[in-house]
């Protein structure tokens, strides 16, 4: 990679740092504010509705500005302030409006995907987003992992403070990204997005990415904290279990474009992934151990980190570059309903039927991803 590629590489490795440090503590800090599980969900959630409001608007503008920096600068400064206002929370409807405020911050994931991959040919595209999402996973992994210690050390609240100073950092960095603009072709005219939302690939895609995330946040970084603390789990290894299960993302994020697509092909590569989510999930009831709550957990990080990287190249491959922002836009948006839905359902099936109903929920939901991956995603390798 060139030198430009390697510091946006560094930023969005602290972009993800910043937003996940405390995200192994969460639920439980939520928790000791006197939060109910209902609450406890929203309070996760929250970061999905956020995103599924603003992600569409700001694909749009970023395409018909043909601005990205400015929505990257503005992604860390917003990071930054979330975790300094959830730090100085007082109950549990601060920490709700700070949470949702980290959400404002994810929406520019949308711009990143976009700006990143403008560094690369048409060809390297799916290189391109394979790398940032492994880019993704260890900036969260290295969060969470850096959360369970200073957690462990100073307290739960420290791990905010942690998540601002990446922030702050990121900004720093960011300043020294170069912006692209799209060639060839005119900005985005609104009278074009709404063709852009029909689109039957791309919603397609953001159904299937949505399912996935109701799973991740229902389940890794929603209720299995909950879980592994049942389990006798201490802080440190609190922050273990994100970490184990994003080490295999990493690795599977690498290896979807090349030597999946290659050797299953796209429809049984996102098949699979779906198959090790839900899998992983709905067998925690079943188990009696942190080790093996360790070992299901980075089974399902394997299927994340092929998931996630296959539904956005495929969301947008039939995409014109200047309206690559606003489909992305589209993509993300709608995967940010499960990201709301998983913990709050979860949250609500817990409180009702038993937290193991929730887990089994998820993986009903990976039977749901690997029915529609079958159906709508083609053979070609």
């Amino acid at each position: 990679m060139n030198a430009m590629q390697s510091l946006f590489c560094v930023a969005m490795l602290l972009y993800w740092f910043s937003m996940y440090t405390y995200v192994p503590i969460l639920p439980l800090y939520a928790a000791s504010l006197g939060a109910s599980y209902k609450m406890v969900g929203l309070v996760i959630g929250v970061y999905g509705i956020t995103q599924l409001l603003l992600r569409i608007p700001q694909g749009i503008l970023s395409d018909r500005w043909r601005k990205r920096k400015l929505f990257v600068l503005l992604a860390m400064a917003v990071s930054c302030a979330s975790a300094l206002g959830m730090w100085l929370a007082p109950n549990v409807e601060s920490l709700l409006i700070f949470r949702g405020l980290s959400g404002v911050s994810a929406t520019a994931w949308v711009v990143m995907v976009v700006l990143f991959s403008s560094y690369f040919s048409e060809t390297e595209a799916p290189r391109a987003y394979g790398i940032l999402n492994s880019l993704g996973f260890a900036g969260q992994m290295a969060g969470m992992f850096a959360g369970g210690l200073v957690a462990e050390w100073h307290g739960w609240s420290a791990t905010f403070i942690l998540a601002a100073a990446g922030a702050a950092l990121g900004f720093g960095l960011s300043l020294g990204i170069r912006e692209t603009t799209p060639t060839g072709t005119a900005p985005l005219r609104l009278s074009e997005a709404p063709a852009i939302m029909r689109n039957l690939q791309l919603l397609m895609a953001a159904a299937m990415a949505s399912l996935a995330q109701l799973i991740a946040y229902g389940g890794l970084f929603g209720f299995v904290p909950v879980a592994a603390k049942n389990l006798g789990a201490s802080n440190f290894e609190l922050g273990l279990l994100p970490t184990l299960s994003s080490a295999p993302s990493i690795v599977a994020s690498v290896l979807a474009g090349g030597w999946f697509v290659r050797r299953l092909g796209l429809r049984h590569s996102i098949c699979l992934g779906f198959l090790l989510m839900g899998a992983a999930t709905a067998v925690i009831p079943a188990l009696d151990s942190l080790l093996q709550l360790y070992v299901s957990q980075m089974i399902g990080g394997f299927g994340r980190g092929l998931v996630f990287p296959l539904l956005m190249s495929f969301s947008v491959a039939t995409m014109a570059p200047g309206a690559k922002a606003t489909a992305m836009g589209v993509f993300q948006s709608l995967y940010a309903l499960g990201m709301f839905a998983g913990p709050v359902v979860v949250g609500v099936m817990a409180d009702t039927a038993g937290l193991g109903a929730g887990f089994w929920l998820c993986g009903v939901a990976g039977l749901l991803g690997l029915f529609i991956a079958c159906r709508f995603v083609g053979t070609e390798k």
